[in-house]
């Protein structure tokens, strides 16, 4: 339950008050099955428990949990590239004629059509919430590409859903920047053990890299002397999470340290209770962490229109 990436979106306070339905909108875009003959499905499922009369959505005070769902036939394009060379190279063989483009179009298709009942379906999910009293939207991905697809599902679901990515007033790289290169961060924040350093003059330039190193070392020194950029930062916030932030702020490698799971009851009654657990915790902490990035990157929260 505890997510490990955060990719975020802002909403205003009056499309949090149309998120009330969201269940219900949520009932009408299940996961389908995938079917013999479909490539993927995308829909929602529940995030606690199974079956079709399990609810989509959870909450726990202002925040909601979402889970998007997908399958996929598993079906490599090499495995069809193969299987149509044997079929053209049995026809010129036994027919003495070359295979046209046209028809080579036609036998992939027929082969897809042969092949894709067969295939294996892998399913896939994405835990999200929103938080309606501080207009976010949090996905467990650091993967924009993916956090877009969700998105995208969850306004088809509501009709419209107008969350939109940060909008930063301070810039993320140069204050990241100033904090290695000066050592003086915001109260609660340490630097980690991780960073990824870029020339910006380029979009060829230098990269450096450094993990399990020293930050405050002399080599990091000399790159940010040199004119170097943070464009990736280890961070501890309040000794309770360790992350790697982006310039895109865009959260990777989340991890809440022992001080958090320790927090946790000993013992539920069920896994149900377990997760309900885990959530209240984990929207707890990231509230905190999420209020902590508004004051830093001056993040306004949009205005109702």
């Amino acid at each position: 339950m505890f997510f490990r990436a955060l990719t975020l979106f802002r909403f205003s306070p009056a499309v949090a008050a149309d998120l009330v339905r969201l269940d219900e909108a949520l009932a009408d875009n299940r996961l389908p099955p995938c079917g013999p003959l479909e490539m993927g499905t995308r829909g929602f499922v529940p995030p606690i428990g199974r079956g079709d009369d399990a609810a989509l959505t959870h909450s726990v005070s202002a925040c909601t949990m979402f889970t998007a769902g997908g399958e996929d036939r598993m079906l490599p394009a090499a495995v069809v590239n193969d299987a149509l060379y044997r079929k053209v190279q049995k026809i010129t063989e036994d027919e003495g004629r070359k295979v046209g483009s046209r028809e080579r179009k036609r036998i992939k298709g027929d082969l897809l059509t042969e092949l894709l009942p067969r295939a294996f379906v892998r399913s896939s999910r994405l835990n999200g919430y929103v938080d309606t009293k501080n207009g976010w939207v949090v996905l467990d991905t650091g993967s924009l590409k993916a956090a877009e697809t969700v998105l995208n599902l969850v306004r088809s679901a509501l009709g419209s859903f107008p969350a939109v990515p940060l909008a930063p007033e301070e810039g993320p790289r140069v204050l990241m920047t100033d904090w290695l290169a000066t050592g003086n961060l915001p109260g609660g924040l340490a630097l980690g053990d991780e960073c990824e350093l870029r020339d910006p003059a380029t979009s060829t330039g230098a990269i450096w890299r450094g993990r399990r190193s020293d930050l405050d070392g002399e080599e990091v020194k000399e790159h940010l002397r040199a004119g170097m950029q943070v464009f990736k930062l280890g961070l501890v916030f309040d000794d309770r999470m360790s992350f790697v932030l982006g310039e895109d702020l865009v959260v990777r490698k989340l991890k809440f340290l022992d001080v958090v799971i320790d927090e946790l009851p000993d013992s539920h009654q069920d896994a149900a209770a377990e997760m309900d657990a885990q959530f209240a915790l984990l929207t707890l902490e990231l509230e905190r962490l999420l209020g902590k990035f508004e004051e830093w990157f001056s993040l306004p929260r949009p205005a109702d229109a």
